[in-house]
């Protein structure tokens, strides 16, 4: 189906919906057992996702992408329900995401560190080991001078 197409379909079965975001039914089946979508459902029982359902899906599912947790993402979509301004919302969305950027930036930090940390101690063992290469060329020069010394003698 185009893009086009799926833009303007009004429900989506849940393997559908799972196969466009390219996720598992169990996690859409886990984010409804966590009240975060609801589907609505046929009378046979079958599970249906209007389009609402789908945009919270792919809110979810950037959330969970961007390291925000679950807590933090209802929090954020129940915002938008309380106040359809979307104002609450997204400075909320703006708080969360400056601790996020903060976090990223100390693992950033933390991560640099440790980057030179390995390469101090990657060029000591490289020293370590030209020199052990020049000791022991120098040994058997030295002793290959000395044998050839005797012999000569």
């Amino acid at each position: 189906m185009s893009r086009e197409g799926i833009d303007r379909q009004e429900a989506w079965s849940i393997s559908d919906l799972a196969q466009e975001l390219d996720v598992s039914t169990r996690t859409i089946r886990y984010y409804e057992e966590l009240g975060l979508i609801l589907p609505g459902r046929t009378e046979r029982g079958i599970r249906f996702y209007s389009r609402g359902d789908r945009a919270r899906l792919r809110l979810i599912l950037r959330g969970k992408r961007f390291g925000f947790s679950l807590d933090q993402i209802r929090e954020m979509i129940e915002l938008f329900a309380m106040d359809r301004t979307g104002q609450a919302q997204l400075l909320r969305t703006i708080e969360y995401g400056n601790q996020k950027l903060a976090e990223i930036d100390e693992k950033i930090s933390e991560l640099a560190q440790l980057r030179e940390d390995i390469l101090v101690y990657k060029q000591s063992f490289e020293q370590k080991l030209l020199e052990e290469s020049r000791r022991t060329t120098d040994e058997c020069i030295s002793s290959t001078c000395s044998k050839r010394t005797k012999v000569c003698e």
